[in-house]
């Protein structure tokens, strides 16, 4: 089964998350059928693990067996070409990256350049010629604080994604930072995600958003309610999306990707629902006599 076709892309950082065999996968499922169950669901993905290793080639093979032709992977540079340095350096190591994922074809796009907060002004022009050089469609997300400011740094990255028609991925993490729990996952999470204002840009016709949320399904909806209204203004202009969802722990990432869907589907009457996977029916325990 393939999930019904939507004018944009839906999906939550991973698919690999044991925890949502008890909502969204069938509670028997293993580990190895977790990428085809997700498919069948969600018509994307983000890459965040190649991000930390590139998988091997036998594993991309897989992939590409499994994922539908329409799927999107918008897979990650790794670390060590968007972190280690000149990006105008570290080309070679980029287009290796691209050619190990050639076998997804189309299902890889956009690849996803993530810069550390270092990055910032000065550096420009790395960037420059990075999207002029690599050859495939790129999204870019940066955490340099003045490209938050509003003034002329932010301009000029803005100016250079534009022209490109590149997009600037749209990092939300202001539900997740709004959450005062002290839970490990809260707080690791807390730690990791750059607390910057969410900038939604459409450069291209695919915007790209992240939204981080709060762990706690109910305490997103003043969080979401914007982004349903923007993500359906960009479909009523004809534009793609792609919309991520995550949580603390990502144990409810898929529960609150559904959960923007049906936000969706009711300010976007025809959009068509998300195809839900069948389960085992509940057993009732008998009590001893």
């Amino acid at each position: 089964m393939t999930p019904a076709p939507l004018p944009y892309f839906l999906g939550c950082p991973s698919w690999a998350e044991n925890a949502w065999r008890d909502y969204l996968y069938p509670a028997d499922a293993r580990s190895g059928e977790y990428l085809g169950l997700y498919s069948q669901v969600f018509n994307a993905v983000e890459g965040n693990t190649t991000f930390y290793a590139r998988p091997a080639p036998a594993t991309v093979e897989r992939w590409a067996q499994l994922m539908p032709p329409g799927f999107r992977f918008t897979a990650k540079f790794p670390g060590d070409v968007s972190h280690a340095g000149d990006l105008r350096e570290q080309l070679e190591s980029a287009h290796d990256f691209t050619r190990l994922m050639a076998p997804l074809g189309a299902r890889v796009s956009p690849y996803w350049l993530q810069l550390p907060a270092m990055f910032g002004p000065a550096r420009l022009g790395e960037l420059a010629y990075f999207l002029d050089e690599i050859g495939v469609p790129v999204a870019v997300e940066v955490r340099n604080d003045a490209f938050f400011a509003r003034g002329e740094e932010e301009r000029l990255l803005n100016r250079l994604l534009h022209e490109r028609g590149v997009e600037r991925i749209c990092l939300d993490p202001r539900a997740l930072f709004s959450c005062t729990s002290r839970e490990p996952a809260v707080l690791h999470a807390q730690s990791k995600k750059p607390k910057v204002p969410p900038r939604p840009a459409a450069f291209s016709q695919h915007p790209q958003v992240r939204f981080i949320g709060h762990p706690e399904l109910a305490a997103n909806e003043p969080f979401l309610t914007p982004w349903v209204d923007k993500v359906a203004a960009w479909i009523e202009e004809g534009r793609s999306p792609y919309v991520f969802l995550h949580t603390s722990d990502n144990r409810l990432a898929a529960a609150l990707a559904q959960r923007f869907h049906q936000r969706l589907m009711a300010r976007l009457p025809g959009l068509a629902p998300l195809l839900e996977l069948p389960r085992a029916p509940e057993v009732e325990q008998l009590g001893l006599l």
